[in-house]
């Protein structure tokens, strides 16, 4: 797989052609409303946070703001993080049983992450806190601006990093073995842009 630019047209899901990986993107999913009219209503209705993480032992902010909803028992933890969950709103479960239908999978929570401008973004990582379980079923959808996701092989040399467009409305699924073998992020941009939300539906697992 070369360093490509990965961009699909002209059909509803597409699977990527990943070695180690069950991703797939669906695009212009419905959601009952306007994207844009969902992405400002969400921008304003949600109590959004700029958390602190621990990294090799030193805090940082988050280059973003960020929240966590969901059924009270899914508490997540990460990057020293303790995230308890705050009610579903109406609107957030109107667009968790879309994209449930959607993937027919079912989630007990969304992390919200807000990308500001240009100037937000997201490290390389992988969804694989224990709490997720071994074989996590991570539904990312996109609102607003288009940004590009990176995706790095945590452990082959000779796969480079894809790149991949997700513009507003598109609904990328990750499961199986994926966060084993991948890493991803969301980089910083030197070009001005709009605003980005992006919820990531999974499910907590108790007793972990």
């Amino acid at each position: 797989m070369k360093n490509d630019l990965l961009a699909f047209e002209g059909s509803i899901i597409d699977q990527l052609p990943i070695a180690d990986a069950d991703i797939s993107i669906h695009h212009q999913v419905e959601l009952g409303q306007c994207y844009d009219e969902l992405l400002h209503e969400l921008i304003d209705s949600t109590t959004w946070r700029q958390e602190e993480i621990t990294l090799y032992g030193k805090a940082h902010r988050q280059p973003r703001l960020s929240a966590w909803y969901g059924d009270r028992e899914s508490i997540y933890y990460y990057s020293g993080i303790t995230l308890q969950p705050r009610p579903w709103s109406q609107t957030l479960l109107n667009i968790k049983a879309r994209v449930e239908s959607r993937v027919a999978q079912g989630f007990n929570s969304v992390l919200l992450n807000y990308y500001r401008d240009h100037r937000d973004g997201m490290g390389m990582h992988s969804d694989d806190e224990s709490e997720l379980g071994k074989r996590p079923v991570i539904a990312s959808l996109s609102l607003g601006e288009e940004r590009t996701l990176l995706l790095r092989h945590r452990y082959r040399k000779d796969i480079t990093t894809i790149k991949l467009l997700l513009p507003s409305g598109s609904l990328l699924v990750m499961k199986g073995d994926t966060q084993h073998y991948w890493k991803h992020g969301i980089m910083k941009q030197k070009h001005p842009c709009g605003p980005r939300v992006n919820l990531t539906f999974r499910s907590i697992i108790e007793n972990q």
